[in-house]
């Protein structure tokens, strides 16, 4: 009997996490949009996956620590999602409720402490009810609502897939 590990259900959660920093960044940059604080902390929580999964890659664990992994990967999901729905929720509000817009990203780095740069990366502002693409009429955090429920569910699956033995 020989043990295989994990490695290539890992490579393939850094892959569709690069995929979607890849694509995030070409918004940014090429198509001129300006992320807001919730697009930013989604952005590193894809960046806790990735990073995870790319540990788990090298690691190639086989006995029981794709288990850990995945729960890793689990839990960053669903932070994820928690930041997708309060965007969604925040871009459903009416006009007169919607908050107030708050200062750039890279303003609040290098002028606010951490602890206040953290909390409005948390609850957003008014700039990330803002709707500025959508594809197939789902905006950007319905489709990172989408990856992370995907991530996650496969980050769940991995806690639960017992070691692969292949008998050769």
């Amino acid at each position: 009997m020989k043990q295989t590990g994990f490695r290539l259900d890992f490579i393939v959660i850094l892959l569709l996490c690069a995929a979607l920093l890849a694509g995030a960044l070409y918004m940014e940059f090429a198509m001129g949009m300006d992320p807001c604080m919730l697009c930013m902390s989604q952005r590193f929580v894809y960046v806790g996956i990735a990073f995870t999964a790319l540990l788990a890659a090298l690691h190639n664990p086989i006995f029981g620590g794709h288990k850990r992994y995945g729960a890793i990967i689990t839990l960053f999901a669903l932070c994820g999602l928690g930041l997708a729905i309060r965007q969604l929720y925040l871009q459903g509000l009416p006009e007169d409720q919607v908050p107030a817009c708050g200062p750039s990203f890279s303003y609040m780095v290098e002028a606010f402490p951490f602890t206040e740069v953290l909390t409005a990366m948390i609850q957003g502002s008014g700039s990330c009810a803002e709707v500025q693409w959508t594809f197939l009429g789902i905006s950007i955090p319905g489709w990172s609502l989408v990856m992370f429920t995907l991530l996650g569910l496969n980050g769940l699956r991995l806690t639960m897939t017992r070691t692969k033995i292949l008998l050769v």
